[in-house]
């Protein structure tokens, strides 16, 4: 439908507190989003995209619904829009609509999550995370990926990156636990000189109070993060859960189920207890750099 979110794409924050509102207030209506659907003459699943803050709700069905719940008093009916037309103006006037031409609609949606997130947790098997990379190493990366072949569209992706870093150094800054791959340091993205200067830039933001870095050394051997790269997205309201985004050949994957997320964070767990203490890690990052790849 018009102004639907593709189902592949994540909940905002505030939609899916508006969401969590919305179907607590229908279950204890009595009522399923059948019975919505009916009274709003539209389909069930729309209501479910409602309910998981997977699309906008427009005014008039907000209003529609609430009186259906018999939670339609002044009070909740003003609190409830103005969330509504809070998380809908998100969606449309972050600064990354801007780069619609060269941004995958996946890529655009995390960075719309990541923006009001407190906390990433990642671990990265083959590159340095985005948010701690270089420009040139960014640019290298944008170049080998084959994607884009006209040089002011791989600018403007490295620009997109850059600015995302942004998050790092703002008053109440994004907090970011990394842990890689040693094979992450040593693949010689952009070459020797590009990789150093990479070393050296993730070593200098290892030593920000909001970023963690942890190193997982050939010698650990097989773990059970190997199988990929990961990020998940924690926010400030106890009521948004975490969220997942996973990497793979054919494109990203949003895992937002709470099943799903727990596996994601018992993986993440496992790794960093596998991995070098941000000490130790720190200190084979330096090496790598003085000695050579």
């Amino acid at each position: 439908m018009e102004g639907e979110k593709a189902p592949n794409a994540p909940s905002t924050v505030l939609g899916r507190q508006l969401g969590d509102e919305l179907r607590t207030m229908r279950e204890r209506a009595g009522l399923t989003t059948a019975d919505v659907a009916a009274e709003l003459d539209c389909t069930k699943g729309k209501i479910s995209r409602i309910e998981n803050g997977r699309s906008p709700v427009r005014a008039p069905d907000l209003v529609a619904m609430l009186r259906l719940y018999g939670t339609g008093d002044a009070a909740t009916t003003e609190r409830l829009t103005e969330l509504a037309r809070t998380a809908n103006k998100r969606r449309r006037s972050g600064w990354w609509n801007e780069y619609g031409d060269v941004l995958a609609d996946t890529y655009r949606d995390f960075i719309a999550l990541e923006a009001v997130a407190s906390s990433v947790r990642t671990f990265q098997s083959q590159t340095i995370p985005a948010l701690l990379q270089t420009r040139d190493y960014a640019r290298a990366l944008s170049v080998a990926s084959r994607r884009w072949k006209q040089p002011e569209e791989i600018e403007q992706f490295v620009s997109v990156r850059l600015t995302r870093q942004n998050r790092l150094t703002e008053d109440e800054p994004l907090s970011i636990w990394a842990v890689l791959a040693e094979g992450a340091l040593r693949q010689q993205v952009g070459g020797p000189s590009v990789m150093r200067d990479q070393l050296a830039h993730l070593a200098t933001a290892a030593a920000m109070p909001n970023v963690t870095v942890q190193v997982v050394p050939f010698r650990t051997g097989a773990h059970a993060s190997m199988a990929g790269p990961y990020v998940i997205l924690g926010f400030p309201s106890v009521s948004a859960l975490d969220v997942v985004l996973v990497d793979n050949p054919s494109g990203s994957m949003w895992l937002e189920r709470a099943p799903e997320v727990e596996v994601y964070v018992d993986l993440w767990d496992d790794v960093r207890t596998k991995a070098l203490s941000p000490m130790e890690s720190l200190e084979l990052i330096n090496s790598i750099k003085e000695n050579g790849i």
